[in-house]
């Protein structure tokens, strides 16, 4: 959470703004901050064994165990082969040479 920023001479009671997980900006008083907070630990229980990387909304990062990260020659392998595929197709694309 941030606090949010207020002008000079400004005479409104001072707020926060949370963001939801759907990227909406909410503006909340500390009243109701208090209670949030305080329903929000009630409320939510997390797995014991809860990986960031295994959501849902999460399609293609793998947390590996240490020890089997993949390797960077795999990342320039594919580089070079990509670039060698791109060059030879364009080699039949007509044109002035």
């Amino acid at each position: 959470m941030s606090t949010q920023q207020t002008r000079r001479g400004s005479t409104s009671t001072p707020s926060n703004t949370v963001t939801t997980n759907t990227g909406r900006i909410l503006r909340i008083s500390p009243d109701d901050e208090a209670a949030r907070a305080a329903a929000a630990a009630a409320a939510t229980v997390a797995p014991p064994n809860a990986d960031p990387a295994r959501r849902t909304d999460v399609l293609f990062r793998v947390r590996r165990d240490e020890g089997h990260e993949l390797s960077a020659w795999w990342m320039i392998g594919a580089f070079l082969v990509s670039s060698g595929l791109v060059i030879a197709l364009l080699s039949w694309v007509p044109g002035n040479a």
